[in-house]
């Protein structure tokens, strides 16, 4: 989104000029817009099924779960670091929230039941401590965050293998599952959360001191330790920031399928990371935002879903995921390669 590049834009007399240097210098932005349309067409003119209105709103809501975990994810890949743990803190606080409403009944004083606000607010406290482990083990530590996040990956399986014991989980708080499975006025209220949190994202990165110094760490964080900001406080909170967003997303998600088990979120992993990068975001940091990531959903839900509304072998459908997100690492490399070329 150009507010979100504005933080990193050279100066006037720098910019490209000329429509070719621009669309070059623009290509990130640019190629994620026609893919979606594209594929928007492709599929419409191949299904009939496709361009209804009643398709939008399922490609929304399949889409929902992702844009949750994927705005925090936003923020970590925008200070150049990645996080692997999301899929895992999503599945272990979906988990969570369902075993701490079982507990309900024994776990209480003179027998007054625990409100289900209590086993939500216990199941955020579990995910931000693991996102906060995350960040000592970034900032304190000095552990590369694919390392750790991998590391909290695990730690987050064994943690969901032990609450749930191979079984499945069908009860959560009646708030929990209002926003998750319930509607108001036929839009459902997961696509309202999601576009909430969506809409935050934007606003804090955007608008905030906080967005504008994620944008400097992203951008040059040796320049922003000069500045004389706090690093390892911007890159701790991001950390702490996707892993809350990824046990939100986990409890929606929950009462959405109806159940909670184990391994029950490992494809969003793929899925989110695929959002904010074919989106347009940039792996190196300091470049896209809210706006790319939005973008990168509608490519990731139109693309699911236009796939189950055309005759093609479902194994091709994953070759056929993998081949987007490839061409979009390659023009997200390539698009950092012209920028370097262009600042020498």
């Amino acid at each position: 989104m150009a507010s979100s590049d504005s933080a990193t834009a050279p100066a006037d007399h720098k910019r490209p000029r000329g429509l070719a240097p621009f669309l070059r210098s623009q290509m990130r932005n640019i190629a994620p817009f026609l893919t979606l349309i594209f594929l928007s067409a492709f599929f419409a003119i191949a299904s009939p099924s496709f361009a209804t209105i009643d398709n939008v709103g399922n490609i929304l809501t399949q889409v929902s779960v992702t844009g949750i975990i994927a705005v925090g994810l936003t923020f970590v890949i925008l200070c150049a670091e990645i996080d692997l743990s999301i899929a895992s803190i999503a599945n272990v606080t979906g988990i969570a929230v369902a075993y701490f409403t079982l507990q309900e009944s024994y776990v209480n004083i003179a027998n007054v039941p625990m409100p289900g606000i209590v086993a939500i607010l216990l199941a955020l406290a579990l995910c931000a401590l693991l996102g906060l482990v995350n960040a000592l083990g970034l900032t304190m530590i000095g552990i590369p965050s694919f390392i750790m996040t991998l590391a909290m990956m695990q730690i987050a399986a064994g943690v969901s293998a032990l609450l749930v014991r191979g079984q499945i989980a069908y009860k959560v708080p009646d708030l929990i599952t209002t926003l998750g499975s319930g509607s108001i006025g036929g839009i459902p209220w997961i696509v309202i959360v999601a576009a909430v949190m969506l809409l935050g994202g934007h606003l804090v990165l955007t608008y905030t001191r906080f967005g504008r110094y994620v944008y400097m760490v992203g951008g040059n964080r040796e320049a922003a330790e000069f500045a004389g900001l706090n690093v390892k406080l911007i890159l701790g909170s991001v950390m702490v920031i996707s892993a809350v967003c990824s046990g939100i997303g986990g409890m929606l998600g929950v009462a959405h399928f109806g159940s909670a088990q184990q391994n029950e979120f490992d494809t969003y992993l793929l899925d989110s990371i695929a959002a904010v990068v074919v989106g347009g975001t940039s792996l190196f940091g300091g470049r896209g935002g809210i706006g790319n990531t939005i973008v990168g959903l509608f490519v990731l839900g139109v693309l699911n879903n236009g796939l189950d509304h055309v005759n093609i072998d479902s194994f091709l459908k994953i070759l056929i995921r993998g081949l987007i997100l490839l061409a979009a690492l390659i023009i997200n490399v390539y698009a950092q390669r012209l920028r370097e070329q262009a600042a020498d």
